[in-house]
């Protein structure tokens, strides 16, 4: 072998019009990515735009529909009222969204751990999920008294079907070719449990964790408006009905506003906390990372 051979070739210089080719491609790839991004953002500041030119040209009164700007500003000054209420419809929603998913998730493995429990315990399940929760909620109110007790349940109730439903999903898809592998190296029933079942249904209880967050909301909202036709002071629902009577719309459009930006919130910290959960190991969370 000649000598000259094992010296490397020198790398061929750098033209600058390649130089200039990789600058370009990766200045259109950051303005794509800041493009995508920012498109909902782009359509929301749009469509506010021509809200508020809409309520200007047309000369619409504010207790018929105010602007985004009569919104913000009765958000600004009525924080301190609208505040307290939040709380109280975010500490409803919340435990009731705790309760479901530690119950829906229980009762998804009774289920799962026998047909028999499965076949007597579901359709009840199922009858509870179907109940419109408007029609039961007056006497849920009665029967509990303690109004949020009584907020608590409703709440719970729309927000616990799809734990149960989603979580059972996924212990019934575990791979039975690996359930038979645990078998035959002598796996307990807690040990397949913890090392096989729960891990392969945790994609499905996490998206049932997502709807649920929103659900759980829902009911909490809905309750509250039944409770306060009846005149019992709770949370956003009321203030809502209260600004209604009293033909206060922008007031009442803040309220809205800060129960869709806390489901927006629910949504956004349950869809982080399932991409943290699965990001190193399922398909669902490394394709959309």
């Amino acid at each position: 072998m000649r000598r000259d051979s094992l010296i490397a070739a020198p790398k061929a210089p750098v033209s600058s019009g390649d130089y200039g080719g990789r600058r370009r491609h990766s200045i259109r790839r950051v303005a794509v990515i800041l493009l995508d991004h920012s498109a909902p953002f782009i359509f929301g500041l749009l469509f506010l735009a021509g809200w508020q030119i809409a309520v200007w040209v047309n000369n619409i009164p504010p207790y018929i529909l105010p602007g985004p700007i009569r919104i913000a500003e009765a958000l600004h000054s009525d924080i301190g009222t609208l505040w307290p209420s939040l709380l109280v419809t975010l500490t409803v929603t919340v435990e009731a969204f705790a309760a479901a998913a530690i119950g829906g998730l229980v009762l998804a493995l009774l289920l799962t751990s026998s047909r028999w429990i499965e076949r007597s315990l579901f359709p009840y399940a199922v009858v509870l999920q179907v109940t419109p929760i408007v029609a039961i909620a007056p006497l849920i109110i009665i029967w509990a008294r303690d109004t949020q007790l009584a907020l608590l349940i409703c709440s719970w109730l729309v927000a616990f079907f799809p734990v149960v439903s989603n979580a059972a999903v996924g212990f019934n898809s575990t791979d039975r070719n690996l359930v038979d592998l645990f078998h035959l190296y002598g796996a307990s029933r807690i040990q397949s449990m913890a090392l096989l079942k729960l891990p392969a249904a945790l994609p499905y209880y996490l998206a049932g964790l997502r709807i649920s967050g929103g659900l759980a909301l829902i009911g909490a909202v809905v309750a509250e408006f039944v409770a306060g036709t009846g005149g019992t002071e709770s949370g956003l629902a009321y203030r809502i009905l209260e600004a209604g009577y009293r033909l206060q719309i922008p007031r009442m459009f803040a309220a809205l506003v800060l129960i869709s930006v806390t489901g927006i919130l629910i949504f956004v910290v349950l869809s982080l906390l399932s991409r943290f959960l699965l990001r190193h190991w399922h398909d669902s969370a490394i394709r959309n990372g």
